[in-house]
């Protein structure tokens, strides 16, 4: 099939142009009746003012509303003044506290006590309570005493020294372990504690003081490192001493690691070979960790050098020899044997004695 603009238009020429004109007189008419409408709205003259420039429409009339006024004052009325009235005598003001209202409770509210602090009384340890410590890191924590004392149910204390910052929860299970457990071992001994052998608590710092190991649980206040129980008889529990008994050390064991969860000893790691380390750390599954091993005592070695010369020993003097071999040991120094070449007096030579040998064959 093919297309040329001459085919177009002649077989198109009428149609196209009656078309056209059909569309713009209908475009015209329209536009006239659409200005006649805003002519006749606006009342303008001419009605071909498209962009509106003729004279403004006239505005609309104003309606005056009426505003109520106030009431006269009355003549009996106190006069009215830039002071405010006077307060009656009685009424205390609001900035001054009155009698009936004590100064502490302009004051805000103190922080609640904790149900530990609340059970930890001074009937079981003298721990007063201290302000919360925030360090750099993670380092401290809330609800912390100071354990002073512990106090045994014979209103005994046994003196923490030094004293230990702890939380309040920690303070409580050492408390806890030293009346319950370490009084009945101090009594089989036939004594009772006097002090606790405190070596570290709180110390903002890493794991075994390494730079940029885990924060350590002393870090947290949550930790104490023992070394030994101290009993009033002047006797001392070396928890890591060999030459203590080994049924006291297990027994101290036993009891340390069914209240703490972790438990650090000799046999753990090099750092805590002279100390033992308790803390109250939470693990997954309440994992526990005890890790102390009890040493038997050292073998006894036997001295290398000889022992003392006991003070009731006789002095050492050198006994005198017998007459006649003093004398022959005298005789045969001055008398000295003649060699076996030297000649005799007569001129005869000696002879030499030699083994005899077998000829070769």
């Amino acid at each position: 099939m093919s297309f040329s603009l001459p085919d177009f238009r002649r077989k198109w020429s009428c149609r196209g142009y009656m078309s056209t004109g059909a569309a713009m007189v209908t475009a015209a008419l329209a536009l006239s009746l659409v200005f006649a409408e805003r002519a006749e709205a606006r009342k303008y003259p001419a009605p071909w003012d498209i962009f509106g420039l003729g004279t403004p429409r006239p505005r609309a009339a104003v309606r005056h509303a009426k505003i109520p006024l106030p009431k006269p004052r009355p003549e009996q009325a106190p006069k009215a003044s830039d002071e405010g009235a006077p307060e009656p005598e009685g009424k205390p003001s609001e900035d001054e506290p009155s009698a009936d209202k004590p100064a502490e409770a302009a004051l805000p509210p103190e922080k609640q006590a904790s149900a530990c602090r609340l059970a930890l009384t001074e009937e079981i340890a003298i721990a007063p309570s201290i302000p919360d410590i925030r360090g750099p890191g993670a380092c401290g924590g809330e609800d912390l005493v100071r354990l002073e004392a512990i106090v045994l149910p014979d209103k005994r204390k046994v003196a923490v020294k030094p004293a230990a910052i702890l939380r309040c929860t920690m303070a409580s299970a050492v408390a806890d372990w030293v009346r319950k457990d370490m009084v009945p071992l101090a009594a089989s001994l036939g004594s009772t504690i006097s002090d606790l052998d405190n070596f570290d608590s709180f110390e903002c710092r890493g794991r075994n003081r390494v730079v940029g190991a885990m924060l350590s649980e002393h870090g947290k206040a949550n930790a104490l490192d023992v070394r030994a129980i101290k009993l009033a008889n002047g006797q001392s529990i070396g928890l890591t001493d060999r030459t203590m008994s080994r049924e006291v050390r297990e027994r101290v064991l036993h009891s340390v690691c069914a209240r703490f969860s972790t438990v650090l000893g000799p046999g753990s790691d090099w750092y805590h070979e002279d100390h033992i380390h308790l803390d109250l750390a939470q693990r997954r599954n309440d994992y526990r960790i005890c890790q102390w091993n009890v040493w038997d005592p050292l073998p006894q070695v036997a001295p290398l050098l000889p022992a003392e010369r006991p003070e009731e020993a006789p002095p050492r003097e050198v006994a005198a020899k017998p007459d006649g071999k003093e004398d022959a040991d005298e005789g045969a120094a001055e008398n000295p044997p003649a060699p076996a070449d030297k000649p005799s007096a007569d001129g005869n030579k000696t002879r030499s004695h030699k083994p005899a040998t077998k000829k070769r064959r």
